[in-house]
């Protein structure tokens, strides 16, 4: 167990980090929006890129893995349909309750699987995300747009233009085509793609909102709970069925228990959701992942 706590705890400490320079107003109010969209569009894209452009795609377990991540997406996305239907959430709601549910902070899942598993689990998280991350955005979009008329061409070019989703495309079709990173392109790519994550979870830190927490209680523990302990027991169980390999089925369930993203704050926002929950529950999770990632780690290991 303290190896874990060794290997998990600067996360956090980055986090906090963010949190304290934020309140300070350090180095100034205008540099936090700034850092999270360089970081979006820049340098997370540049690490995902890199990530898959070299990764190993031999991976005898990679089509169980598939099969698991889209089960554990399935099956989680008719629960929240089936208890919508049985609470009447209007779509700003089920919006929210889908990104904190289904949604993941992907600096954090990075940085604690990297710290954990090194470089083969950062592999195997980057061909994950090339997979969720466009499953979860158009689940989320819809969520918001369920009562509205949106036209599917207009929903796919939002998708496309997400700079996560081209990175993981663009990174996997140079790896397909076995086009190779010379002349400095590897060490450039490094360069941004090490940058990323601790900048990235100083971000994180940053956009948390702790007054948010006062309201709707049920709400935000009940959601954690979905996000931080039920959906990766899901993820276990299917695992474990699919007999995945014992590395794999331990980042699986890892990456199923990441806290919601707060990117999903903006998404709700820019679409009419409950902005406020969203970021309760993004708040929430983030600090109780603290305590669960941790327990999980130590169960999965």
């Amino acid at each position: 167990m303290l190896h874990l706590l060794v290997s998990l705890w600067p996360l956090f400490a980055l986090i906090l980090g963010g949190y304290v320079c934020r309140q300070m107003k350090f180095p100034n109010e205008g540099f936090w929006p700034g850092a999270e969209r360089f970081n979006y569009f820049v340098l997370f894209p540049a690490l995902l890129f890199k990530s898959l452009a070299t990764a190993p795609l031999t991976n005898p377990a990679l089509p169980r893995v598939a099969l698991c991540v889209g089960l554990v997406l399935g099956l989680s996305w008719v629960a929240l349909c089936l208890t919508r239907r049985m609470f009447g959430w209007k779509a700003e709601r089920f919006g929210v309750f889908v990104q904190g549910a289904l949604r993941f902070n992907t600096y954090i899942g990075l940085a604690a699987i990297g710290s954990v598993f090194g470089n083969v689990g950062l592999t195997l998280v980057a061909l994950l995300l090339a997979v969720t991350v466009p499953t979860v955005n158009v689940l989320s979009v819809y969520a918001f747009t369920s009562e509205q008329s949106i036209r599917p061409a207009a929903l796919a070019l939002t998708i496309l233009k997400n700079p996560l989703i081209a990175a993981c495309l663009i990174g996997v079709v140079v790896n397909v085509l076995g086009i190779r990173l010379v002349g400095g392109t590897d060490s450039f790519f490094s360069f941004l793609a090490t940058t990323s994550l601790p900048l990235g979870l100083l971000c994180v830190g940053a956009a948390l909102q702790p007054q948010e927490l006062r309201a709707e209680k049920t709400a935000l523990v009940s959601n954690s709970i979905s996000r931080l302990l039920i959906v990766p027991a899901l993820a276990y169980i299917l695992t474990w069925a699919l007999e995945l390999p014992e590395m794999e089925s331990a980042i699986l369930v890892l990456f199923f228990a990441l806290p919601s993203a707060p990117t999903a704050y903006v998404l709700a926002r820019q679409l009419g959701g409950d902005a406020h929950l969203m970021a309760g529950i993004i708040t929430l999770q983030t600090l109780l992942s603290a305590l669960s990632l941790p327990l999980i780690i130590r169960i999965v290991m």
